[in-house]
């Protein structure tokens, strides 16, 4: 075998390796963000995200920054389950729904979804812009600075004058950009 066809044949079998190599990188770096960016309560999700027509990324984004998929979570501001409803919004949309249910539901997956995507279809409609929604879901929708042009101009948010809540819609936004790459958009 001449050192030419030697060459040749070490340079095919590095490209091979490398390709094999790249895929699977890819591979382990996918189940890795996978991990980071879970598909849980599939069911219910797609249930909520058709009735109240809300993306299901958007649906997922809120989970992971809300409550990162924990149920039973309960935050300092008593916000409870996996989209951290308060107990005062649980009553508003229970009105708004027609039901009578006991606030304890808000533990439970399917009442909490159910209820915080109204809530995100809600905000959406009142504010028409998914960024001011995830601010109000965030802050609450009747903050002051959520009609001052100072901060909201035309439907679209100047600046965030609360730290947390500017995290916050940041954090939901780099999910959803996520969510969409790992799941929701076809290659």
């Amino acid at each position: 075998m001449s050192k030419a066809m030697k060459n040749t044949i070490a340079i095919i079998f590095i490209i091979i390796v490398s390709v094999i190599l790249g895929y699977a990188y890819d591979k382990i770096t996918t189940g890795i963000e996978k991990k980071n960016y879970p598909l849980m309560y599939e069911d219910i999700v797609e249930q909520y995200s058709e009735e109240y027509n809300v993306p299901k990324e958007i649906i997922y984004s809120v989970i992971k920054a809300e409550s990162g998929f924990r149920y039973d979570v309960v935050s300092e501001a008593q916000a409870v389950g996996l989209m951290q409803i308060t107990e005062d919004t649980f009553d508003w949309i229970m009105k708004r729904l027609g039901e009578n249910i006991s606030s304890g539901l808000l533990y439970d997956p399917n009442t909490n979804i159910k209820y915080g995507t109204y809530y995100l279809n809600y905000l959406y409609h009142r504010f028409e812009s998914w960024d001011i929604a995830f601010a109000a879901y965030n802050a609450g929708p009747n903050g002051d600075w959520l009609s001052n042009p100072e901060y909201v101009k035309d439907k679209e948010i100047v600046y965030i004058p609360i730290e947390e809540t500017r995290n916050y819609v940041k954090r939901v936004n780099k999910n959803i950009e996520a969510y969409k790459r790992l799941y929701f958009t076809k290659n």
